[in-house]
């Protein structure tokens, strides 16, 4: 496998593990983070995978620079006739214009470079009073990005192997244009950067100069209208400051301040040092290869820094989400905790399920007469169950309503929690988005009432299969199936923690009623069984209810699904690194 197949490898793996993050959680840097990694994105395609898959294509130089410095104005002496717009109403480059030779029409034609503008071929001859754009005729191949397009103008007088570029306004009041601006610099193999005698320290060209130099981009300088007899005094000091930032090797080429003709152009020998400088790259091929091969070196680790951080923006929104949901199921853990608890400790059988109860199995003389011996059971419980039928009914009632309730208020608590300690984070906060989730849904009381009965209606069928033999059947008939369920109920919920007082001993009575009773009709050993049986399916049925509204805030961190690990991330910078080390450090 080659170098450069190598490092294209790596750069096209990392281009999509790049697409594929869009950090939707709102962390601390997540704006700067997104525009970095779309930043990325947008130079893999526009430059870095073009031109190491091309890198023998020719040299495109991008005219940049501040409003009004007058790059177009440059293109067009450069050229030797008006091929772009100038003028004094802002902003006015509309449209970005390539001007090369016909010879390499070829290379710019296809979406090679800049695949997401469309191409809009000028004619070639540009009647005065008009501009390239305003005579183009539209190009074959569609745009993909909003109707931006790329105007591609042939032109003799463009040296072979070196295209010119004219972008917008680095400081445009357009944002679309400032967007594109660094977009196409970006794109960019040189950067012909031009500014003016009196705006050449702003702050805006400045900080684009330092990223250029950060990744090795050559540069070369126009100062433009240079007062006479000041040209060597501010030229002087614009060195120094290029000095100061890594770029002292930028060639400096500075424009007089001159009239322009009748139309619009600066007299010929004002830009010949930059024509000269054009040409002598267009003859020699070893210095385009350089220069493309130091700009694609120095973005090619930009790219791998890029990555990097990308690695570390992935991780904080996994440690952000993970963070949201510890907050959602610390919140149900407790709920449920809290219900479970409710139906271990004795606290259900208060208030309405204990009066109940108490009418299902008697008075007090039955639990002392039932306390005498278990051996006469079996000969009592038809005598006592025949004179009246037993409201059985009535407490499963009691026990539907109550573990309702306590299921209910716990879920609703659980929820106004989740919400709140979300509300508590910026990630948080974005996910709900103004929605009430601190709110039950208005089912919810009535599914876990169904939930309530399903389960009772399990633990008649699980009675009614432990009855299944004759014997145990003619037993659990003379009691009845309805009444033994809410017996084995009575029996999951009879532990005495949370009673004090005339409960316990009422509720503990109640326990060994429920257990007595049914270890006379079933045995000890099924009973044990059938308890645990019915507690598991409560419990589960219980935490399925909750899971089912921690969903509710668990599903909208389903933005984070499918996103790339921090750890590929972190891979690909590496990988593309050791590539760029074994590609370019010729580069």
């Amino acid at each position: 496998m080659t170098d450069q197949t190598e490092t294209l490898r790596a750069l096209e793996d990392a281009r999509d593990l790049l697409a594929a993050s869009s950090l939707p959680l709102s962390t601390t840097n997540v704006l700067h983070e997104r525009e970095d990694i779309d930043r990325a994105v947008a130079q893999l395609d526009d430059y870095v995978l073009p031109r190491v898959r091309s890198l023998d294509a020719p040299l495109l130089a991008v005219v940049g620079g501040s409003t009004g410095a007058g790059k177009s104005t440059l293109v067009n002496a450069v050229v030797g006739h008006p091929v772009t717009r100038s003028g004094a109403i802002r902003p006015t480059t509309r449209q970005p214009i390539l001007v090369h030779h016909p010879r390499d029409a070829e290379a710019f034609a296809t979406q090679r470079v800049l695949p997401h503008l469309s191409r809009i071929h000028a004619r070639k001859v540009t009647p005065p009073g008009t501009t390239a754009a305003d005579t183009a005729s539209p190009s074959a191949l569609p745009g993909t990005a909003d109707g931006q397009a790329l105007v591609l103008l042939a032109e003799p007088r463009i040296p072979e192997g070196v295209a010119l570029l004219d972008a917008p306004d680095v400081d445009s009041i357009s944002d679309e244009n400032r967007r594109l601006a660094g977009q196409l610099l970006a794109a960019a193999d040189l950067w012909l950067f031009v500014t003016t005698a009196n705006r050449y320290a702003d702050a805006v060209p400045w900080r684009l100069l330092v990223e250029a130099a950060g990744r090795d981009i050559t540069v070369a300088v126009v100062l433009d209208r240079v007062p006479l007899g000041l040209e060597a005094e501010i030229e002087e000091d614009l060195r120094r400051m290029l000095a100061d930032q890594g770029l002292g090797d930028a060639p400096v080429f500075t424009v007089p301040e001159s009239p322009l003709n009748e139309t619009g152009m600066l007299p010929p020998h004002v830009v010949a040092p930059v024509v000269d400088f054009l040409a002598e790259l267009g003859r020699d091929a070893a210095s385009r290869s350089e220069i493309a091969r130091r700009t694609l070196g120095g973005a090619v680790r930009s790219i791998a820094e890029r990555t990097d951080a990308a690695g570390d923006a992935v991780l904080s929104q996994q440690r952000a989400g993970a963070q949201l949901r510890h907050d959602v199921d610390r919140a149900f853990d407790e709920a449920l905790a809290s219900v479970i608890d409710s139906t271990r400790d004795g606290t259900l059988l208060r208030g309405e399920v204990l009066a109940r109860w108490q009418d299902f199995v008697g008075t007090g003389e039955f639990f002392r007469n039932l306390e005498a011996g278990i051996g006469r059971v079996r000969d009592r419980i038809t005598a006592f169950f025949s004179g009246k039928p037993a409201p059985e009914v009535q407490v499963e009632e009691a026990i539907e309503t109550g573990l309702q309730t306590v299921i209910v208020e716990e879920a609703a608590r659980a929820s106004e929690t989740a919400e709140r300690r979300w509300q508590d984070e910026p990630a948080g906060r974005v996910l709900l988005g103004g929605s009430d989730l601190g709110s039950l849904p208005p089912d919810f009381r009535e599914r876990t009432a169904e939930q309530v009965r399903a389960w009772q209606g399990d633990l008649m069928e699980l009675i009614q299969r432990e009855g299944a033999d004759k014997r145990t059947k003619a037993r659990a008939m003379s009691l009845g199936v309805n009444a033994l369920t809410v017996i084995l109920m009575i029996g999951v919920f009879s532990m005495t923690g949370g009673l004090t007082g005339l409960e316990v001993g009422i509720a503990g009575g109640s326990g060994v009623v429920g257990t007595k009773l049914l270890e006379a009709v079933f045995g000890e050993d099924a009973v044990r069984r059938m308890a645990e049986d019915a507690r598991r399916n409560l419990e589960t049925r219980i935490s399925a209810l909750l899971d089912e509204q921690a969903s509710v805030f668990l599903r909208r961190l389903d933005v984070l699904d499918g996103h790339p690990e921090a750890d590929e991330l972190k891979a690909a910078a590496e990988r593309i690194r050791a590539a760029a080390r074994t590609l370019g450090e010729t580069a």
